[in-house]
């Protein structure tokens, strides 16, 4: 998971967005991580939704606001932006060059209540 929270930039073509991780999205990762690991006792998948998710915020990170914004019922300063990984969704705003990833959580949750 280091490996995922230390890069920055990105290698497709298009604008470059920086990356930046709030250590709520990095919280949130973990505890899904360890829940995987651990309670479902499958480490193999942990790492493959690592992985899942590290290639989907790379690939988007290119063009970071060509996609539909988050229909949010609160005022925002940044409109929040979707990616789909497997059970999960990704939260994203951008300000600037910057592309802040903010939030993944479990896509059947309440997504209203938690962003």
């Amino acid at each position: 998971m280091r490996r995922l929270l230390t890069v920055s930039g990105n290698a497709f073509p298009g604008k470059r967005y920086h990356l930046r991780y709030l250590d709520l999205f990095v919280e949130d990762l973990g505890k899904i991580v360890d829940y995987i690991s651990h309670e479902l006792e499958n480490p193999a998948a942990a790492d493959k939704l690592v992985n899942a998710v590290e290639e989907a915020i790379h690939q988007r990170s290119s063009c970071a606001e060509a996609f539909e914004q988050y229909p949010s019922k609160r005022d925002r300063q940044y409109p929040y932006y979707r990616i789909y990984v497997q059970n999960y969704t990704i939260f994203y705003v951008v300000i600037g060059d910057v592309m802040e990833v903010r939030r993944i959580l479990y896509s059947r949750r309440d997504l209203n209540e938690h962003i």
